[in-house]
């Protein structure tokens, strides 16, 4: 691997791990770097001003859940691990003279993690179910 460099990450959309969710819920996408205070802003705003009933996060890096439970109350919530494919495509930095360049495509499935968040009641006897 000393002879290639990454050239670019892909990262591959999955579905969502809960069923009967409505098409407009509002998904919070956490990634490494993301603010905090931003991400909280736009949740809170999503749940307070717009009414909104339901709201997944999801991401590999910190989440907010927690600080959005405490300042709502009353959340019930369902946590599910899931995994996202990425593909990272590496180019060779040393081709053979006079030949093809030549790139290496590598599969990782990352875990993740996906929480749902709702004002409404969900079923208590799905796995990962947390009261209010």
């Amino acid at each position: 691997m000393e002879n290639f460099r990454k050239v670019r990450t892909l990262e591959q959309e999955s579905p969502l791990p809960f069923p009967d969710l409505p098409p407009d819920v509002v998904q919070m996408k956490v990634k490494e770097g993301s603010k905090i205070r931003n991400l909280m802003n736009f949740a809170m705003a999503q749940m307070e001003l717009k009414g909104s009933r339901q709201i997944v996060f999801s991401g590999c890096g910190r989440t907010c859940v927690e600080i959005m439970k405490r300042k709502l109350g009353g959340l019930h919530q369902v946590t599910k691990v899931c995994y996202k494919t990425l593909l990272e495509v590496w180019e060779n930095q040393d081709p053979l003279p006079g030949g093809p360049a030549q790139n290496l495509t590598v599969h990782k499935n990352v875990p993740s993690i996906c929480i749902l968040l709702s004002r409404d009641p969900l079923d208590p006897n799905q796995t990962g179910y947390q009261p209010p």
